[in-house]
């Protein structure tokens, strides 16, 4: 297999309320899935977890919140990459891992879709990769915008697809991927 499964940040922290409302409550149940028929093909998996540099974040390394969530736990031969950034490539040795493994696609699904999982993507292609985002496994938050308005999650969350799709990424849903795993297998 030529591609890698990304799963970025699905962690504790992020069921804290004062994220906001979220779109994709079933993200996480879709990261699963995709998970599970990954595993079961022998793909490569790479989990990426974000460690807050602020004390006070629900993701800094001092809060259970820094815990990836069980649904998603690594076993014991997935790498987990550690990174204090918005890109998984920064601060880690996520481009070696795949180029030493031939891996050309990434496969990223995770949290959140305009902060961690764009930068992801968008740093992903340009190194060359082939990037494809889940997304319905993947999920935002809302946002305030420049001018003080607030922003749906759902708003959020399609247009940083829309600023992905065709230039950084090709936008594709769990089944999408699931399928030609199937096909594939």
């Amino acid at each position: 297999m030529n591609a890698a499964l990304i799963i970025i940040d699905v962690q504790e922290g992020f069921d804290d309320p004062r994220w906001g409302r979220r779109n994709n409550p079933d993200a996480e149940r879709e990261i699963a899935g995709l998970l599970a028929c990954w595993r079961a093909r022998g793909g490569p998996v790479i989990h990426v977890k974000h460690n807050s540099r602020g004390t006070k974040s629900p993701l800094h390394t001092a809060n259970p919140g820094n815990a990836i969530k069980s649904i998603v736990a690594p076993l014991p031969q997935e790498p987990v990459l550690e990174k204090t950034v918005n890109s998984a490539f920064i601060g880690t040795d996520l481009e070696a891992r795949l180029r030493s493994a031939n891996v050309r696609e990434v496969v990223i699904v995770g949290l959140t879709t305009p902060h961690c999982v764009s930068t992801t993507a968008r740093m992903a292609a340009n190194l060359g990769f082939e990037a494809r985002v889940v997304s319905d496994a993947t999920a935002a938050y809302e946002w305030r915008g420049h001018d003080g308005a607030l922003i749906a999650p759902e708003d959020v969350h399609y247009h940083a697809l829309a600023a992905l799709h065709g230039e950084f990424a090709t936008i594709v849903s769990a089944a999408d991927v699931m399928a030609e795993l199937e096909r594939a297998a």
